[in-house]
Formats: C-alpha cells, sequence, structure tokens
C-alpha cells in the first residue's frame, strides 16, 4: 500500500517525523510530497527543503521525497497512490481536512485519506510558529530535527 504525505515542510518539525515514523509502519511504501507553492513566502527553497527531507529519509529508508504542485489528488493518482495521510492536531484542523478529504473522495473515489493524530509531545508544533520563535531569536531545540535547526542557525551567522 502507497500512502501520499504532503505538506509544505517549511520547516520539517519533529510532528511530520512523528507522523512519518508512525506511518512507515502502516504502509507499505511512503511518498513525502512537498508542495511548490509560489504564492507563498517560504522560509526555505523548494530545493532545500526537498534536501533536508533527503538528508532525513535517504533512498534506503523506503521513502520517497518528491515536489509537487497543482491538486494533490492528481498527484497521488499518477503516483498510484492508495491513501493520502494528513496530520491532525486540533478539531479546527479537522474541519478544514475533513473538508479536503470530501473533495478528494469526489475527485478520485479510489483514493482514501487517513488522519493521524501526532504524539502528545508535538500536537502544539507547527511550522508556522517554528518560523516565528526562529524569527524572534527563540530556542527551536527539540521542536525541529537537529539538521534544521543547524540550518536555521546559519542562517543568522
Amino acid at each position: 500500500m502507497l500512502a501520499v504525505y504532503p505538506g509544505s515542510y517549511d520547516p520539517i518539525t519533529n510532528g511530520h517525523v512523528d507522523i512519518i515514523e508512525r506511518g512507515r509502519k502502516i504502509f507499505d511504501r511512503l511518498i513525502i510530497a512537498v508542495l511548490m507553492n509560489p504564492a507563498k513566502q517560504p522560509l526555505f527553497t523548494l530545493e532545500e527543503r526537498i534536501d533536508v527531507l533527503r538528508e532525513l529519509y535517504p533512498p534506503d529508508t523506503g521513502i520517497v521525497v518528491e515536489a509537487f504542485d497543482g491538486l494533490l489528488i492528481d498527484f497521488a493518482a499518477t503516483r498510484k497512490a492508495d491513501v493520502i495521510v494528513r496530520g491532525i492536531r486540533y478539531v479546527s484542523d479537522f474541519e478544514y481536512e475533513f473538508q479536503m478529504a470530501l473533495m478528494n473522495r469526489r475527485l478520485d473515489e479510489r483514493i482514501e485519506t487517513v488522519f493521524m493524530l501526532p504524539s502528545e509531545s508535538y500536537s502544539y508544533v507547527s511550522s508556522r510558529l517554528v518560523k516565528e520563535i526562529f524569527q524572534f531569536g527563540g530556542s527551536v531545540s527539540g521542536l525541529v530535527p537537529d539538521c534544521v535547526e543547524r540550518r536555521l542557525k546559519s542562517r543568522v551567522t
């Protein structure tokens, strides 16, 4: 069974890592799909985000990292995915993700959406908060993988 776990991953957090690690135990194969969204002002370029993810998940891990744009359901269909994995932290996440899952099902009923909750210790972590903490000089230790923390620190030295 092939699953696609989409996101901007700007930057990848330990909450994302938690979902990936637990997802790889459930699914035979996992694609981390990195969203290209030129409308957003990302902290890291698309290439940097892909590099970080490939550093964390080299090819021998059975996890593939790819960029995508356009409709997620089209990307998943072209990869012959069975499942889209979405992380849910709060009720507000569920409301949005539920709507998206229903729309994706309407567009392609063969692909299911699976919601996963992060471990309790990461339930409050988001890329947006990590960027904000970093931009105001706070510590992001324990919120992101070490390689992300190093890359963040290298931006201010």
